[in-house]
């Protein structure tokens, strides 16, 4: 398993678009994705879990992979983070 904590710098937090780029980017692998904030953790794969957990700007969250290809989806979920989510 392999987990990175980001913190989350967007004005806006994660609402429904980068909710959405999270999501997708994450279903393209076949590890088990989870996302946790605030000691709550739910699938990435699922944009209701993701909102669900209404992160907010100056969170920090960690994804965490376990999988054949977890090291390749970490990365990939944060390019899509530094992309204007966060750090």
């Amino acid at each position: 398993m392999v987990e990175k904590t980001f913190k989350i710098t967007a004005e806006t937090g994660i609402h429904a678009r980068p909710a959405t780029q999270l999501v997708n980017k994450a279903g393209q692998y076949s590890s088990d994705i989870n996302i946790e904030y605030k000691g709550k953790s739910v699938n990435l794969k699922s944009i209701m879990g993701v909102m669900s957990l209404g992160v907010g700007q100056g969170a920090e969250v960690t994804i965490k992979a376990e999988g054949s290809d977890e090291k390749e989806a970490l990365e990939a979920l944060a390019s899509v983070i530094k992309e204007g989510l966060g750090e």
